[in-house]
């Protein structure tokens, strides 16, 4: 297990360094933010920084992990692939996702070997190639630990890998939760060459973001950031009109032709932007700025995905939240190979026939109703739906 010998020695410098920041990180940082079957594994963050958007499934308040057999509960794989409708075993070559996060995991690599051999999935690592780890400078002084993103990193790493096994990955890791740290990771992920980054992170808006949204604004790649896991109200990254905003859905199997159906998550956030302007491409008329989600994915912990971390005895976890549809997302434009056409979030609106639309649940209670609660067409939980193949991206 993780957190032994020195391990200990910098989980606690972690915690030091971010004490100011955060509240409610997970795994001896601080308590964790409950939900009935479910915990945050990242908390509150301060104005400046963001939080976190993985949630970790519970039972009797312990982390859920192995299902019967010893068989990973959650969704693998080719649940995904089945319920997205992906050409995922033969799309994807020259692809490079970058995945952005907050602090180290210096097991990340080992980690996600683990999950790729457990569903046959091709190896990924820095001896072939395929896998590449830096800091947000491009270099390999790693930030310290954190073990609430750690898990996180492995979410990140383990969706992009279900999704475009064949895709390169770079994880690129912010010294810290700063939204300005994060925002020189994303910039060193685009100078580095990624077609596809993910930002499974959030927090309040601020005057500023009208500014430093910027920082998500590098043509020809596609970026996804998460919306959030409080429910309707509107985080930044999400917010800027230069990524492509990621709500959230609950995913169960169903006796139809598609054999799936989905709900909107009643925990994924969507909303009105307060600082951003509208782009062209969105057409709503219930607000006047930007409107958050563009589109979405599974995200319910209830009916969540499986991960491999090794901080957890046994390893195995379930998780949800919009830090799952987000990585999700982004690999499917991987899949498409599209990015270098892409204009942020714009491609779903001119697509709409190649998405699931998501017709029922809501995230709570808002003045124009189709912001917070999903109908035919677009909606704020759920954008324009869900993949439906490659086509919207």
């Amino acid at each position: 297990m993780r957190g032994m010998g020195r391990a200990a020695a910098t989980v606690a410098a972690a915690v030091v360094a971010t004490a100011a920041a955060t509240v409610g990180t997970i795994a001896g940082n601080a308590s964790p933010v409950h939900v009935r079957g479910q915990a945050a594994i990242c908390g509150h963050a301060a104005p400046g920084y963001a939080q976190c958007h993985a949630h970790v499934r519970t039972l009797d308040g312990q982390p859920e992990g192995s299902g019967t057999a010893g068989v990973p509960a959650g969704y693998g794989p080719a649940d995904l692939q089945s319920a997205y409708r992906l050409p995922s075993a033969s799309a994807g070559q020259g692809q490079t996702v970058a995945v952005v996060d907050a602090y180290d995991d210096p097991t990340a690599q080992a980690d996600m070997g683990v999950y790729r051999a457990r569903y046959g999935l091709p190896a990924c690592t820095s001896a072939n190639g395929c896998f590449r780890k830096v800091d947000q400078r491009g270099g390999i002084h790693f930030p310290s630990r954190n073990v609430g993103w750690a898990e996180e990193i492995s979410l990140d790493l383990d969706m992009v890998s279900a999704t475009c096994p064949n895709c390169h990955i770079l994880l690129v890791e912010a010294n810290s939760n700063s939204y300005a740290d994060l925002a020189a990771a994303v910039d060193r992920a685009a100078a580095m060459g990624a077609t596809v980054i993910s930002n499974s992170y959030g927090g309040g808006e601020y005057a500023a973001e009208a500014t430093d949204q910027q920082h998500y604004n590098h043509p020809g790649v596609a970026i996804t950031a998460s919306s959030g896991d409080g429910g309707y109200g509107v985080e930044y990254p999400a917010s800027s009109q230069y990524v492509t905003a990621v709500g959230g859905t609950s995913l169960t199997r169903a006796s139809n032709s598609r054999g799936w159906s989905e709900t909107a998550w009643s925990g994924a956030g969507s909303g009105c932007s307060r600082y951003i302007v509208k782009p062209s491409w969105q057409q709503d008329t219930g607000c006047s700025r930007h409107t958050v989600v563009d589109v979405s994915a599974v995200a319910d912990p209830s009916t969540g995905v499986a991960v491999y971390d090794t901080f957890r005895q046994g390893g195995w976890l379930v998780f949800g939240g919009t830090s799952v549809s987000a990585p999700i997302i982004a690999s499917v434009y991987a899949l498409a190979g599209n990015a270098s056409t892409i204009s942020a979030g714009s491609t779903s609106y001119a697509n709409r026939s190649a998405l699931f639309d998501v017709t029922s649940g809501s995230n709570g209670l808002c003045s124009a109703a189709y912001l917070c609660t999903a109908a035919a067409g677009y909606d704020g939980p759920t954008g324009n739906g869900t993949p439906n193949g490659t086509g919207a991206f």
